[in-house]
Parts: structure tokens; sequence; C-alpha cells
């Protein structure tokens, strides 16, 4: 693995894909997303994930927004680069081309749709760490997509691969969460995928949250990792408790649906979105409006 990876603690941001109206990927976007991530405190920018609209972007498109994102960062904060795949040697070619334009980790989801056996979860992970582990892997377990589910016992196995340092655990369930805290290595680290629980997961002792309400709150969910990394739970849950209607709305319809209508009405991007998805209902805005006006983001 990369001599020179340090841990990515705090608020990891899973990036909106900007979008013009005919569809296309609009870059001029993508970079001024990340110069106000930056500015606004955002530890670390996931790009090319769920958020990102990954499964309907070209292998030529998911790469050139890797690239930019990585020259965009250049190196103020951490990209990690989602390059899950279904296919594991899909998945080795993003990897491969991450690593050589400059990404600092890769996030890779359980394989979807072929419902792989633990033991082909194993084996699909350790395949892209033997392939690509000088480019740190975070595991991604996501069964309410992807449908198959990472047992315990098999984040352990993968947790002792070279390469592989933390996982994404977006179940939202806090139990399996402080299993994951209580045995996997002290050297790897444990990220909520679940903003409405992330808090619960950092207080029991995460390391972070892979956020969407990143996206239009960049610098409090900053601030809300800091506080429940340190323990202090009145300033964590004060800023929790801000954020919780925010957290519900955001998911009214499928994500990304909600929050790129929320990035946009901020006036950072287009609202445009890829077929299958379909544009955010009328009838929702008014209420995540309203939820983002009370949270003072607009």
């Amino acid at each position: 693995m990369n001599a020179s990876y340090s841990p990515i603690r705090g608020s990891i941001v899973a990036l909106v894909t900007p979008m013009l109206d005919d569809g296309s990927v609009d870059y001029p976007a993508l970079r001024k997303l990340i110069d106000w991530h930056i500015a606004e405190g955002t530890d670390c920018i996931g790009v090319v994930g769920t958020t990102g609209e990954s499964p309907t972007v070209s292998v030529e498109e998911h790469c050139e927004i890797i690239r930019v994102s990585v020259e965009q960062a250049a190196k103020r904060v951490p990209i990690m680069a989602g390059c899950g795949a279904n296919s594991t040697r899909e998945a080795i070619e993003l990897a491969k081309f991450a690593k050589q334009v400059g990404a600092d980790c890769q996030l890779q989801v359980v394989p979807y749709y072929n419902k792989p056996t633990q033991e082909g979860q194993y084996q699909h992970f350790k395949a892209i760490a033997e392939a690509t582990g000088d480019l740190p892997i975070v595991l991604y377990n996501v069964p309410g997509r992807s449908v198959a589910d990472m047992a315990h016992d098999t984040v352990l196995r993968l947790a002792e691969v070279p390469g592989i340092v933390g996982i994404k655990e977006a179940t939202g369930n806090i139990e399996r969460a402080q299993w994951l805290i209580k045995e996997a290595p002290k050297s790897f680290s444990i990220y909520s995928g679940d903003d409405p629980t992330a808090v619960a997961l950092m207080l029991c002792g995460g390391h972070g949250n892979v956020s969407v309400t990143a996206n239009v709150a960049p610098r409090l969910m900053h601030e809300l990792c800091v506080a429940a990394i340190a323990g202090n739970v009145q300033k964590a849950m004060e800023i929790q408790f801000k954020l919780l209607p925010l957290h519900k709305a955001l998911f009214v319809e499928s994500n990304p649906i909600p929050v790129k209508w929320a990035v946009a009405r901020m006036g950072l991007c287009n609202t445009a979105l890829r077929l299958p998805l379909t544009p955010f209902t009328q009838a929702n805005q008014p209420a995540l409006e309203r939820v983002m006006q009370t949270a003072g983001l607009i």
C-alpha cells in the first residue's frame, strides 16, 4: 500500500456530478463545486459514487470525472474515487486509472445485481487489492442498493488484506457498526454511509461520514464530524438536530434526485439528471426549500 497514505477522518462528501441540460457532464461546475467544498471545510471529496450518478456515466466519463476532480483538488483535500463495478475486471481497470491520475483512495462497492456469495465478495475485493492495493481501498456495503450484503465476518477477513483500509457502512444499523468498531483492527477505518445515524456511529468510535447532506451543508457536516469524533456529544447533537430535517428531506425520493435539486437551488449546479432518474417532483420542492431555509442554507 502507498506508504504516504494518511487515514481520512471527518466529512467525506458524496459529491453530485453536475450536468448540463443535454445530459453531458458540466466539468466547469464540477471544478467550482470542488473549490467550494474545500473552502467550506469538507475533509475529503468522494466522486462518481451513488450520489454522483455512477450507474449512468460511461467509462470514459467516469475516468474523466476522477481526473478533473484530482486535478482541481490539487492535493488540498484527498479524493476518494468511486471505482466500484459488478465486474471485478472493470473495477480493477477503474482503480488503475484512478491511481494513475493521483486519486488518494478508492471506494469499492459490493457488486450489485449479480448477488455474489460471501466468498465471492471476499475474492472480488481481494483481487482488486492484489491488483491495485497501492491505492488504498475503502469497502462500501449498501445492501439497500446492491442487494448482496457484506457479512461482519467477511469485513473482518477483508480488513486483514493489505491495501484494504476501511469501510463505508451504509446500513444505518448502529449495533452492526459497533461490532465492527469493536472487532476490526485499529488501523481499519469505519465510516458511516447513512446521514441520519452517522453521528451515532462516530460517537461510538467511528472515523467519519460519507455524506449526501454535505453536498448542501458542508460546513455544518464538517463541524458535526469534528465534534462527534472528539466525543463532544452536546455539540454533535446540537448540529445533528439542526440537520435532522434536512437528512430526511433529502431522501423523500431516490438519491440523488432531491440533493441535486437542492444543490441547484443554491446556485451551485444545474438540476439535470440522466434517465432513469427523473426531475424532483414539484410537490416535494416547497418542503425541501423550507428545510434548507430553516438550516440557513438559502
